[in-house]
């Protein structure tokens, strides 16, 4: 079988590999087999470089003069750039205090993949969906392992399981048997009159602070009523927030609040502050240890409620919460998960149901406020499906309201909570663009600036939730729009989280009419895990008169 020599441009000649070839195959059969030789991610895109031109023809390939240059996408393999390091700090002062912009600034400069290096963490960021997509795939290349580079480690522990557990372990493929169906769409309509009683227990504090003509901070009410449903129903626990308006929040949410605070402080400052025995990496273990102390509490209490074991199918139907469905559900071998999964898997289930809920809630308060004539929309199609404050919230209601859907995907889109869902090399490897990626890096799907970027997306910075009706959204790249990342490992609560923000947002519109108090322009937190609005204040203004249906609407 005949041979010929191959490196890759803009590497060393003498780093070239002899590979045999089958000289009866296509010029595509060739990529498939060079790429697996050189980790090629995507063969498609290797161009085989001769003297004058492409060599497009095995039989071309064969004759060429050996060594065969290699590009990838019509650039030299090279290593991603990095703005200018710092000695110590790296470039921390590149990046923060504002991430966002920065990063995007960072993506204008120097293109789709970036290295950063924080206090000596090295990360890579990339705001490219074909890449986004080969990281999220969970293949030969990637896979979700939270190593000292990842921006989870710092809440990395080895019963974590489905959330935070790497996906090549034991513990993660235990997990990852049970917990779907505790949050799969059939068990989270089950959930649909717990959250509808939460929302309704909040107006009665709204009720008061519009009688007192107060402004409110977003934030910090969306969080009670976020993690007043995801307490209830991962917990069993009720939070008790809404008794009055200066209700302070039950010790679980701030403790958890500041774990994720804390994390991201941690992680952000490189491996040698973790490891420092006082400040904010103290307190991230403490806050651990208690938080872990109160959820081992509450499954001790539903198990003394001496429920009868079922199938996990039949224990996500009939639980009344995940700690319900944790201790009474087995496989079809009768095993059940084991208490160290679970304890921590209802962690982070807590954890990131209330802070993602919460971020989200804002930001979509926000947009009625900031974008004209959503509210009105918003209220109008309640109306013409016959809402009123009777009306038990469903997922066969929910599922009606279509432009409700496309407002929700549209503030997902410009203002998405979620920013940094690593994942890991496997191997040295060679992404799109010709970027080496070195073995057990960690890339970054940069989730805001995917979805804000004007290659994407026509007029990014407009908020138009009649775009999701265009023919150019329907076609787009499936990663030019993942807030809840893709893949196998995607967020496994997308289901939770969607169809409590289609119950809580009704009701507060059908309620109240909301409208900004001040102009301020809008923070938020660079050192807390999500993106949430902290600035935002409203008034929520009980509604005495509605519309009339339309005459557009259905019967």
């Amino acid at each position: 079988m005949p041979s010929q020599t191959f490196y890759l441009f803009g590497q060393s000649p003498s780093s070239s590999k002899e590979i045999q070839i089958d000289a009866s195959q296509t010029i595509e059969g060739l990529k498939f087999l060079i790429a697996a030789h050189f980790a090629i991610v995507e063969p498609s895109g290797i161009d085989f470089q001769g003297a004058d031109a492409v060599l497009t023809e095995v039989s071309e390939v064969l004759a060429a003069a050996a060594p065969v240059p290699l590009t990838i996408d019509g650039h030299a393999v090279r290593d991603p750039p990095c703005p200018r390091e710092l000695p110590f700090v790296g470039t921390f002062f590149e990046v923060y205090p504002d991430h966002l912009g920065n990063h995007q600034r960072l993506f204008d400069t120097y293109g789709p993949v970036i290295k950063t290096s924080n206090l000596g963490r090295v990360t890579y960021q990339t705001n490219d969906p074909r890449i986004a997509a080969i990281a999220f795939s969970e293949s030969d290349f990637f896979t979700k392992k939270i190593n000292p580079s990842h921006p989870l480690y710092a809440l990395k522990t080895p019963a974590a399981g489905v959330f935070l557990g790497d996906t090549d372990t034991p513990e993660w493929k235990v997990a990852h048997k049970f917990l779907p169906p505790a949050l799969g769409p059939k068990a989270v309509r089950h959930y649909a009159p717990t959250m509808q009683q939460t929302v309704e227990d909040s107006f009665s504090v709204f009720d008061q602070l519009d009688e007192q003509g107060e402004a409110w901070n977003v934030y910090q009410y969306m969080l009670k009523m976020g993690s007043q449903a995801v307490g209830k129903l991962t917990l069993g626990m009720d939070f008790r927030h809404f008794n009055a308006p200066n209700t302070p929040v039950h010790e679980m949410v701030q403790n958890i609040a500041e774990v994720l605070s804390l994390n991201k402080k941690v992680t952000s400052k490189g491996d040698w502050y973790s490891y420092l025995p006082f400040g904010d990496p103290k307190r991230l273990k403490v806050l651990k240890a208690r938080v872990e102390k109160m959820v081992e509490g509450s499954m001790e209490k539903a198990s003394r409620a001496g429920v009868e074991d079922l199938p996990l199918q039949d224990a996500a139907l009939t639980a009344s919460n995940m700690v319900d469905y944790a201790v009474r559900a087995t496989d079809n071998k009768g095993e059940k998960l084991p208490k160290s999964s679970v304890v921590w898997a209802l962690v982070v289930a807590t954890g990131a149901g209330f802070t993602t809920t919460s971020s989200l809630l804002s930001w979509l308060i926000y947009g009625l406020c900031t974008y004209e004539g959503m509210q009105e929309r918003l209220l109008q199609e309640l109306i013409d499906h016959g809402f009123d404050e009777n009306t038990q919230m469903t997922a066969d209601f929910t599922d009606k309201l279509d432009f409700l859907d496309k407002y929700i995907k549209e503030t997902q889109r410009r203002h998405n909570p979620s920013f940094q869902p690593g994942r890991t090399a496997k191997v040295d490897l060679i992404l799109p663009g010709g970027y080496k990626l070195p073995n057990d890096s960690v890339i970054i799907p940069a989730l805001h600036h995917i979805h804000n970027h004007p290659d994407l997306w026509d007029n990014p910075a407009r908020f138009n939730p009649d775009r999701w009706d265009t023919a150019e959204v329907k076609s787009r790249h499936k990663a030019a729009y993942i807030p809840f990342a893709m893949g196998p490992r995607m967020c496994i609560g997308f289901n939770f989280a969607l169809q409590e923000i289609k119950v809580f947002l009704p009701k507060l519109i059908y309620r109240y009419k909301f409208s900004r108090e001040g102009d301020d322009p809008i923070q938020y937190d660079p050192m807390f895990q999500l993106i949430r609005p902290n600035n935002l204040y409203v008034r929520a203004e009980r509604r005495a008169r509605w519309p009339g249906k339309s005459r557009t609407a259905t019967a």
